[in-house]
């Protein structure tokens, strides 16, 4: 299986680099995994509704280049469907089943993700109610990516 996690902007600091660096390296058993950034967009203080959606449209023109035909696609929205970490692993296995071989989870910029990639999405998915910086969500998300691959190997993981 080949996992993509496609981010609005760059993760400046290190201590989140190295984390996901981690990650990469322990999934490096289970599948092939790339972290693919887009540019995000500087947002003006006290930006317009309208001006907003400007910009989340040209991040999602950014991120909808970047995903490939065929592909079955996560976004990460916080309406979006909670998994326990043995559901998650069964819908990770699940796509592979159902004949897909790549998998793209998206992680939106600061404003979120703009109706066109929320309409591109298979699935959406929450991992909280609560709102996470980016950078943070891309450590959890690699995290919770390795643990399902744990899973469905049934090797041991924290619980």
């Amino acid at each position: 299986m080949k996992i993509t996690i496609l981010c609005v902007g760059k993760i400046k600091e290190s201590f989140y680099r190295e984390a996901v660096g981690e990650y990469v390296k322990r999934l490096g058993r289970y599948c092939s995994l790339e972290i693919l950034e887009v540019a995000d967009e500087k947002t003006p203080d006290g930006a317009s509704a309208a001006q907003e959606d400007q910009i989340k449209e040209k991040e999602a023109d950014r991120i909808l280049s970047k995903i490939p035909e065929g592909a079955y696609v996560y976004t990460l929205e916080i309406q979006g469907k909670r998994y326990s970490s043995e559901l998650f692993a069964d819908a990770i296995h699940k796509v592979g089943l159902g004949g897909r071989s790549h998998i793209v989870f998206v992680v939106g910029g600061s404003l979120g993700l703009h109706e066109k990639v929320l309409r591109r999405s298979d699935q959406a998915v929450s991992f909280s109610d609560m709102t996470f910086p980016h950078q943070l969500m891309r450590v959890i998300l690699c995290e919770q990516i390795y643990r399902a691959y744990r899973i469905l190997h049934g090797q041991p993981y924290h619980k």
